[in-house]
């Protein structure tokens, strides 16, 4: 989810003609609209700051209102419609990735000694180990254990080799160049990775005495081999304000900020440095617990590379594990507003329409679907598919018809689901950085029929909390249209 910490200067460059037009119709929510744009056209909370609201009757396609529609501004977390929503139609709601433990080498059957390396390949499954999947279909063994089992089951004692974990099937930059520095190290900043694992997240467990004392680390699960992590972090307030700084692949962490006094095992979570090197280690660790020897240290095919070491060999498949279908990947991405699980599909769509899973390939891949179903995306600039990066620009007009287009896709309902509940009558995204609000979603009239709607406010002057509510009687206004 995207979260609170974040210190980024937004400007907002040019001129904005702020106009408004709505339908004809004596209903009158609608005019309930526009007096509470009225209203927020005078509130100084928005002096320095635009709003943007647009709402479209999805069976007439007819325009009910409009403020500022076609002003690009960022939009948070409500930019993981565009990115689910295309994810839906172009790799299906079935679509499921698939992790492979693969061989090179020979097995000497005689001796049980594999003559070669394991090798992990990876899918781009952002849910391998995920706390939001820990049982499939009608086993919770975890799947490692399954995979021990394989190689035992072809008479594999000793690996003569290494457990190698290849996550070439992504580009090596796990996270967006446009993402910041303060946002990186955190949970809600963990980067693409073509294997990733456990959310690609760990957990430092704090205790702290009296306001102003420093908080100790008492532990981090799970324990990242190499990771250091330089600690200023104090007791003070009654929620988590700590921030954890570090770059991908890097092992060197600094936490800073406060956590609540008087507290034993408080978590935080951080990014993890390289998940594809922790799965590695771990599965190497499981390995050698359940008596399989191996003779080399764990790595990944990115160091093998960057030592010149690597050499492509033929690898033959012992054992795989397949990912739920991609209709629960969206629910979580939506409902839980789960970044890793965005940026994943991104890359997926990127390698499966431009053949490499970059970031600026997927995003290019998903802003040509939305034109293609008829959306103006002019001024549409995506740099990520979480919204996340400040680079982000769309309109409220291309949200709200990117949410109209839905409606007439087969994979809808996968969609329309996903999506948390405002009240009885509007299901929506919301969206949420420093000084940007925003929402997406439906609103059913009283015979079934529905509204789609996006409403994004930037730069404003007070505090999250109070932007919130009062976007939200938009939202409360626009579950009365008829």
């Amino acid at each position: 989810m995207i979260k609170r910490k974040i210190f980024f200067f937004f400007f907002l460059s040019g001129v904005f003609v702020l106009s408004f037009s709505f339908s004809k119709s004596t209903f009158p929510a609608l005019s309930q609209l526009k007096s509470e744009v009225e209203k927020l056209k005078k509130d100084p909370d928005l002096s320095h700051g635009v709003l943007g609201i647009y709402v479209v009757d999805v069976k007439k396609d007819s325009v009910l209102f409009d403020y500022n529609g076609n002003i690009g501004l960022v939009p948070a977390s409500s930019q993981k419609t565009i990115t689910t929503g295309a994810a839906l139609c172009l790799l299906g709601e079935e679509y499921q990735y698939e992790t492979k433990l693969e061989y090179d080498g020979t097995i000497d059957t005689t001796n049980g000694i594999l003559k070669g390396n394991l090798y992990v390949k990876g899918s781009g499954d952002p849910t391998l180990g995920s706390k939001y999947f820990k049982c499939l279909k009608d086993t919770c063994v975890p799947f490692i254990f399954r995979w021990i089992d394989a190689v035992k089951e072809k008479g594999i004692k000793k690996i003569e080799g290494a457990v190698i974990a290849d996550a070439s099937v992504f580009e090596d930059e796990m996270t967006p160049s446009t993402w910041i520095w303060g946002d990186m190290g955190n949970y809600y900043g963990a980067g693409a990775c073509g294997l990733s694992y456990k959310d690609n997240l760990y957990t430092v467990f704090f205790k702290t005495g009296v306001e102003g004392d420093s908080a100790k680390i008492m532990k981090i699960i799970p324990s990242i081999p190499g990771m250091k992590i330089t600690n200023y972090v104090k007791a003070a307030g009654t929620s988590d304000n700590c921030y954890i700084y570090g770059a991908p692949y890097h092992n060197k962490r600094y936490a800073t900020g406060f956590v609540p006094a008087n507290q034993i095992g408080y978590e935080v979570d951080g990014s993890m440095p390289d998940p594809s090197f922790y799965f590695a280690y771990e599965l190497d660790s499981v390995f050698k617990n359940s008596g399989i020897e191996i003779s080399q240290k764990p790595t990944t095919i990115r160091e093998l590379k960057l030592a010149k070491q690597y050499k492509q060999t033929l690898r033959k498949v012992l054992a795989s594990e397949k990912s739920p279908s991609l209709s629960s990947i969206v629910y979580y991405t939506n409902k839980y507003s789960i970044n890793l699980y965005a940026e994943c599909l991104l890359k997926t769509i990127a390698l499966k329409q431009k053949k490499f899973g970059g970031e600026n390939e997927g995003s290019s891949a998903i802003t040509q679907f939305w034109a293609n179903k008829g959306v103006n995306t002019g001024g549409m600039y995506l740099n990520d598919g979480c919204g996340l990066s400040r680079w982000n620009s769309i309109t409220c007009k291309q949200l709200a018809n990117v949410m109209k287009l839905m409606t007439k896709e087969k994979c809808f309902k996968s969609f329309y689901n996903s999506l948390p509940i405002h009240n009885d009558n509007v299901s929506a995204k919301s969206g949420y950085i420093t000084r940007v609000r925003s929402y997406a979603g439906y609103a059913k009239k009283k015979n079934g029929d529905l509204i789609s709607f996006a409403i994004i406010a930037n730069n404003y002057d007070c505090s999250p909390k109070e932007m919130r509510l009062k976007l939200e009687k938009f939202l409360d206004i626009i579950g009365q249209l008829e």
